[in-house]
């Protein structure tokens, strides 16, 4: 199944209605693994959905779609380790294994028997990886369905920017250290779409986010998730062939890392694949055109009531 929307409406307007990133952070709480603090976020009622963020970004990309969602949803989600106001230690061995377990953990830690996720980039990845661990060996809580946005599902298929190849070579350490907001600014603004583009305090926010706690230090540590997406592919995507629990692609297809070639695959080797094409919008759709993902979330989630 397929879907198609051309038009992102109501996107600045639903947007500007959420809070500011001084207000995000001081309604978060941190909790601690292994050692070091990770900030989350827990608001509203109903079933739990878990919202999960990308690379190089915060749980603060979700904050344009958080009043929506907040409506009909128990809302959680944090800042994984190494991003956003989470701790970001210079020698940890970061991995999307280790996300994974710190997911795990928290939504067990919570007591939670079962939770909805909705995935973005990375935490696309992550999400792979726990459904792979549910499939093999059983996960203390049941995944009821997942709905990803715009990650890099299929490896042959990821186009990574310049910047990101620079941060993956022998001189990433030099790169990321020596980041500045100019090429920052330069990069991250080819990942939207044309029609909400993010405007100065947006980029603002976004760049503050990034060197919060010395950020930029890590990123070339951060970045290697790009080679366990190869490693880890045939198990990664065998998990998504073989989920029982239903499953969305929202893809904003002029995404030019993961965008209308990674809906193509899914749409190849994922049966029965259920994906909605947001035309003319970037990587971030849930921040460009926060009416559109929240309605095609919905409408997922409607099919899902009995």
């Amino acid at each position: 199944m397929e879907q198609v929307i051309t038009n992102a409406t109501g996107a600045i307007a639903a947007g500007r209605e959420t809070d500011t990133l001084e207000g995000w952070q001081q309604a978060g709480k941190w909790f601690s693994y292994e050692g070091h603090a990770i900030f989350s976020r827990m608001a509203g009622q109903g079933e739990p959905l878990v919202l999960v963020h990308g690379f190089p970004t915060a749980s603060w990309d979700w904050s344009r779609l958080w009043p929506m969602l907040l409506q009909q949803h128990n809302l959680l989600t944090l800042d994984l380790l190494g991003f956003g106001f989470s701790d970001k230690p210079s020698d940890y061995d970061y991995s999307i294994e280790d996300q994974a377990d710190l997911l795990q953990g928290w939504i067990e830690g919570l007591g939670l028997p079962s939770v909805h996720l909705f995935v973005h980039d990375y935490g696309c990845s992550v999400a792979q990886e726990l459904l792979a661990r549910e499939q093999e060996e059983g996960l203390p809580f049941r995944i009821a369905s997942v709905c990803f946005l715009n990650g890099a599902l299929f490896p042959e298929v990821h186009n990574p920017l310049l910047i990101q190849k620079l941060l993956r070579s022998p001189f990433g350490g030099l790169i990321s250290r020596g980041l500045t907001r100019r090429s920052f600014e330069r990069s991250f603004r080819r990942l939207f779409g044309s029609q909400n583009p993010p405007d100065s305090q947006d980029m603002e926010d976004f760049w503050h986010l990034l060197t919060y706690n010395n950020g930029r230090g890590i990123l070339h540590h951060l970045i290697q998730f790009m080679e366990e997406r190869r490693c880890h592919r045939n198990r990664w995507v065998g998990a998504l062939q073989k989920a029982k629990q239903p499953m969305r692609l929202i893809s904003g297809t002029a995404d030019p890392v993961s965008g209308a070639a990674m809906a193509r695959r899914y749409r190849e080797l994922i049966p029965d694949a259920d994906v909605v094409c947001l035309r003319n919008i970037g990587h971030y759709p849930h921040f460009e055109c926060p009416w559109d993902v929240f309605s095609a979330y919905r409408d997922f989630r409607k099919r899902l009531a009995p």
